[in-house]
């Protein structure tokens, strides 16, 4: 997949051959050592949010970005700290794509990729539930690794969708079986702080309104100020993005974090000067070695040049992080702190820090919460948000 600077030899490798197999952002290695590095940062705005946790084997990062962005937000509109199940969104978003695929005959996407939108839309079908409630491990197991889950659920989902097998409704008995072999059975019930609750009833609990979140891009190819349908593979549920341009794109990003809340970062990680670590843009090519570990001045991104990278497709979506903060640097640069999905071990204790640069030219969108958006943004588009 990604081909990090500083990274072992045998990483690389892993990386290399999950994107031949057209898997998102999976993280078959989640420890690495940094390279020494010059970066200094300095906190300016943290917003709350629960540990870093490991996606383990599995291309699952968008279920752990927007997990760890809807704990942030449950922290926000209730003051209580609830560890989520970000198998429960996984699980839900296969019950959904399988149904998609087959319905399709074959000609939609069906990956574990993702994203960040995909565990909003599974709670409006399915609710949630606590990761006390439901790990998605086996017993005995203590790490996600989705290898034959993913493979058996590829050959089911073919012959289902085959028009030829003739196999009907099938797939709705057996897509639950095959996830309850490798993941476990989900509760209809479950207790939680000596009550018991069901998934819908336990969404309600944590006051979270999945009508209250959106997704918004910035790319010139579709019309400005309207909700438009983002063709990147991912997008398998066909969802809206609410399209503006590329400075507003960054000032609603910037205006969200001011005022307290977090987003969700779905972003092209393949770039060379894309570590565990840091995320930066060099203005000179030739600087793109040592940017990662020192501090260099940056390019100047603008939409025509963003936009180029992405019909180009040097612009991909393939992995998502959790925006949760800003920083500076020793020199007074800008970051966007990051919660990954790697591990503790990975980055700075799981963090990476994106540049300004790095999030005009890569970062493909960002969900949030509609009360985070810029008042003039609001008011931009025809509907009212």
């Amino acid at each position: 997949m990604k081909k990090y600077e500083g990274l072992l030899i045998a990483n690389a490798i892993a990386f290399i051959l999950i994107s031949a197999l057209g898997v998102s952002c999976n993280n078959e290695v989640e420890a690495q050592a940094p390279p020494k590095s010059e970066y200094a940062f300095t906190s300016i705005k943290e917003i709350k949010v629960l540990p870093v946790t490991s996606q383990g084997r599995s291309g699952t990062c968008w279920a752990y970005s927007t997990g760890s962005f809807l704990e942030s937000e449950i922290i926000r509109k209730t003051g209580e700290s609830i560890d989520l199940s970000e198998m429960y969104f996984v699980r839900s978003a296969y019950l959904m794509k399988a149904q998609n695929y087959i319905y399709r005959q074959g000609t939609s996407r069906f990956t574990e990729g993702g994203l960040s939108h995909d565990p909003i839309v599974g709670l409006r079908e399915f609710g949630l539930v606590p990761e006390s409630a439901y790990s998605g491990l086996l017993p005995g197991k203590n790490e996600n690794n989705h290898a034959e889950l993913i493979a058996e659920l590829d050959s089911t989902v073919k012959r289902f969708a085959a028009p030829a097998n003739k196999l009907g409704a099938g797939w709705r008995k057996k897509i639950p079986e095959i996830m309850d072999k490798h993941m476990g059975k989900t509760p209809e019930e479950f207790v939680y702080h000596g009550k018991t609750y069901t998934a819908e009833s336990f969404l309600a609990y944590t006051k979270l309104d999945p009508d209250d979140y959106l997704t918004i891009t910035s790319f010139s190819h579709l019309p400005f100020y309207r909700e438009v349908e983002l063709s990147i593979p991912a997008n398998w549920a066909n969802e809206r993005f609410y399209n503006v341009p590329l400075d507003e794109f960054i000032a609603n990003i910037d205006h969200a974090i001011t005022k307290g809340y977090s987003l969700a970062l779905d972003l092209d990680a393949t770039e060379p000067t894309f570590t565990a670590e840091i995320g930066v843009i060099p203005a000179d090519t030739n600087d793109r070695k040592v940017a990662v570990t020192s501090i260099r001045p940056e390019k100047k991104v603008d939409q025509k040049m963003r936009q180029a990278a992405f019909e180009n497709f040097e612009t991909t979506d393939d992995h998502l992080i959790h925006i949760t903060g800003t920083a500076k640097d020793q020199f007074g640069n800008l970051y966007y702190k990051c919660k990954n999905s790697w591990g503790r071990s990975a980055g700075r204790r799981g963090y990476v820090y994106l540049s300004v640069a790095y999030m005009r030219m890569k970062g493909i969108s960002v969900l949030l919460h509609k009360d985070g958006l810029l008042p003039e943004t609001k008011l931009k588009f025809n509907k009212k948000i």
